[in-house]
């Protein structure tokens, strides 16, 4: 047994065996002494909580939901909020970053001046307090009664703002979502695997005939999910004490969307603005000796270039801003986290619904993550850089 015990690999194998079994059994009597606890309080483990009714209200939601609902349809709500929010804040702060970063390598000292004051400014506020900030102000907008629409189609109130809507169902608006992004997807691939010189200008006809139809056929869903007896675009109209037609937007969401979004913008534009200035001097030249015009150079080679350098670095701060979706429990946006926190509260069953939301968040960290590593390897330059 000692001479077993003098060889170095053994002796490391059964001291990691000893360690993993260590955390096993710790793991094990935490399991076994939460259930001991649940049981002497009356509460039973499991997810069959799920299937009874809340009993609770849901302030937002772009499904179906009553009181009658159950805990499951309540925490499908929270998640679809959750994604609802990220897909409109993300975005809208990728174009906020890059107007930013664009001012701050402009070269105009003035611009550079009100991007720099922009970044400064947004970025060292905390963010929950910027939430509060922007919360307060639109509740500080008149009410629907006092409001004057502008140009006769947007409203803005402390009750939402109020803004044109179709009247089509959820499920043609997702179709027409999911056409959308198979388009992208399309035109991503038809880039990447068909690359060479002489097919080029074939990609880039099939690529205005895939925009074409993938145009049509998000037209032609949104038509065809039309709710029947109704105009395609509802506007708001003034209707008593409120606003009756087109879509509210609530002041929750739009506090949220505004918070995040210029929060993550001011972040995103330091990226952006690093990716500039790792682009050679050179190719800036290069273009200019081409005859390229200041336009075409910026969009034709320091754009993609940038893009191309800060991508990981973007992958990182998109993840970053998705979990930060969480904030809207501090102003009673029903998210997926403010769900599962009412959950806990009316149903007791704490591990497994704590359990649902890190299962929920890495699945949609890793989604997304996959997606943009998947954008990533599409618009990465073919061929070897440069070499020492």
């Amino acid at each position: 047994m000692s001479a077993m015990f003098k060889n170095r690999r053994t002796r490391d194998n059964v001291l990691q065996a000893v360690f993993v079994g260590s955390l096993v059994l710790l793991v094990l009597a935490m399991v076994l002494t939460a259930r001991t606890n649940l049981s002497a309080q009356g509460l039973t483990s499991g997810f069959g909580f799920l299937e009874r009714t809340t009993g609770w209200r849901i302030s937002f939601s772009l499904i179906d939901y009553s009181t009658s609902s159950t805990y499951a349809r309540a925490i499908i709500v929270g998640l679809l909020n959750s994604l609802f929010l990220g897909a409109l804040s993300l975005p809208l702060a990728t174009v906020i970053g890059i107007a930013i970063g664009v001012m701050r390598t402009s070269g105009n000292g003035m611009a550079e001046l009100l991007g720099t004051i922009y970044v400064e400014i947004f970025r060292n506020v905390p963010l929950i307090l910027q939430l509060f900030f922007w919360y307060a102000l639109l509740l500080a907008l008149p009410s629907p009664r006092n409001a004057e629409p502008i140009l006769a189609s947007i409203a803005l109130t402390g009750r939402g703002i109020y803004i044109p809507g179709l009247n089509v169902s959820g499920g043609s608006v997702l179709a027409a979502v999911l056409m959308l992004l198979a388009g992208v997807g399309l035109s991503l691939w038809a880039g990447k695997n068909r690359w060479s010189r002489a097919q080029r200008a074939q990609v880039r006809r099939e690529k205005r005939i895939l925009w074409a139809a993938t145009g049509l056929l998000f037209v032609a869903a949104l038509w065809l999910g039309r709710i029947p007896d109704t105009p395609l675009l509802t506007l708001p109209e003034p209707r008593g004490l409120n606003f009756d037609g087109g879509i509210r937007i609530s002041p929750e969401l739009f506090a949220c969307v505004i918070a995040i979004s210029v929060y993550g913008g001011a972040y995103i534009a330091e990226i952006i603005r690093s990716g500039f200035n790792a682009v050679p001097r050179g190719m800036r030249e290069a273009g200019e000796a081409l005859g390229l015009s200041g336009l075409q150079i910026f969009t034709r080679i320091r754009l993609p270039l940038a893009i191309r350098i800060v991508m990981p670095t973007m992958i990182n701060q998109y993840v970053w801003l998705f979990k930060a979706t969480t904030i809207g429990i501090a102003i009673s946006f029903t998210d997926f986290f403010m769900v599962i926190s009412t959950s806990i509260n009316q149903s007791g069953q704490t591990l497994e619904l704590i359990g649902i939301l890190m299962g929920g968040f890495l699945a949609i960290n890793y989604t997304l993550v996959w997606v943009l590593n998947r954008v990533n390897d599409a618009i990465a330059l073919r061929g070897t850089q440069l070499r020492m």
